[in-house]
Order: structure tokens, then C-alpha cells, then sequence
């Protein structure tokens, strides 16, 4: 008799604990897709990468930043080509830089021989004070180095120190770090020739994200 009551609490003991068993795994199957689901939804999708374009201005004289502006484009293309397109100054001249892979200007500026021309794309640039700096005294360097893309008369330049203007700034930084093979690009912006103000030209540089 007692044999036979344990045998039975062990019977009854065992099928409870399988009823709860199945339940369990019944439960844990019915869960994984929602859970499974939500992993998916929350690992970050980072989409394609905004297409930005830092545009910076440098005095050709004292190698003094002077201020800049980002510009946002909706499409990324897969290169970053810029292409001048230039009106040589008879008494009025022009320069225009254009993101060839967008057809789209990034720089418009006149060139006025014994005057002074303007620049009349960016507008509304940012001056050299609205750009943070970071506080590391450390340099760094683009890894491709530099392209001029606007040499008429195949002048030879240091851009080191054109580099060393702008390095600690955030912004550059940033870019460099989203675009660790950048090749920075740019063009000596000369907007009065012939016995003009070298005071009033400006190194203009490009650098995409």
C-alpha cells in the first residue's frame, strides 16, 4: 500500500512537471518570432550616409581661417568629382565650380580684371567663429592628400599650412572621420587680377563626408 501511494505521488509528481514542461516550450515558441522581430527592428539602420559637402575659406596672405558652410545634398553619389568652368577675365571674368556628379554649383565667384570680384555662391557662409575647435593640440593629416582643382597657370603651393588653418576644427574632424580617404580639394580664388590686391584672394576648400 505504501509502495503503491508513493508510486502514485511520483506518477503524478512527473506528469505535472511535463504538462508544465510542454507549456513552457509551447510558450517560449510562441514568444521567439515577436522577440526575434523585435531585434530586428531595434538594430539600427543606418541608411545611406547624408551626402555633405564643407566648403572653407582661408586668406591667401596670413593662411587665416575666415569662415565656411555645409551644404546638405539628398542624393550620395559614389564619387566626388569637381569640375571649374572658366571665364578668363578680358575685363570680367568668371569661375565656377561645379559637383559634376549632381550638376550642381558649389562655387560662383567673379573675377574682375583691375577690380574686385565677389563671391556669389555659397551665400550666407558662416564666419570663422561659429566653427568649434577641438582642444587636442594634435594634427592630423589627410591620408590622399590634396587635389587642386583649379590651376590655370600650374603654380606650385604649400598646402600645409593651408591644412594646419583648419585641421582642429570640428567639423573637419567629423568629416575626416566619416571619410577617412577624403581627398581634400581646392582652388586658389583670385577675384582681382591684373595689378589686384593679393590681400583679397582666398584658398577655397572642399571636403566631402
Amino acid at each position: 500500500m505504501y509502495i503503491s501511494t508513493v508510486e502514485a505521488l511520483k506518477q503524478s509528481y512527473l506528469k505535472r512537471n511535463h504538462i508544465k514542461y510542454a507549456d513552457m516550450k509551447k510558450i517560449l515558441f510562441s514568444i521567439l518570432p515577436i522577440f526575434c522581430l523585435f531585434l530586428s527592428c531595434s538594430k539600427k539602420d543606418d541608411g545611406p550616409r547624408e551626402n555633405k559637402i564643407l566648403m572653407l575659406k582661408v586668406d591667401y596672405l596670413t593662411n587665416t581661417f575666415e569662415g565656411g558652410k555645409e551644404t546638405i545634398y539628398p542624393t550620395s553619389p559614389l564619387t566626388f568629382t569637381l569640375s571649374p568652368q572658366y571665364k578668363e577675365p578680358a575685363d570680367f571674368g568668371n569661375l565656377k565650380i561645379q559637383y559634376k556628379e549632381l550638376n550642381e554649383i558649389l562655387f560662383d565667384g567673379d573675377i574682375i580684371w583691375m577690380g574686385t570680384g565677389r563671391i556669389k555662391t555659397p551665400q550666407n557662409m558662416l564666419p570663422a567663429s561659429q566653427f568649434e575647435k577641438v582642444t587636442a593640440a594634435d594634427i592630423v593629416n589627410p591620408m590622399v592628400g590634396f587635389q587642386n582643382i583649379f590651376n590655370p597657370y600650374n603654380g606650385v603651393f604649400d598646402y600645409t599650412p593651408i591644412w594646419l588653418s583648419i585641421q582642429r576644427l570640428v567639423k573637419v574632424r567629423e568629416y575626416l572621420n566619416a571619410n577617412p580617404n577624403a581627398e581634400i580639394k581646392l582652388f586658389l580664388y583670385t577675384p582681382s587680377l591684373g595689378g589686384g590686391d593679393s590681400a583679397e584672394w582666398d584658398w577655397i576648400i572642399f571636403i566631402k563626408n
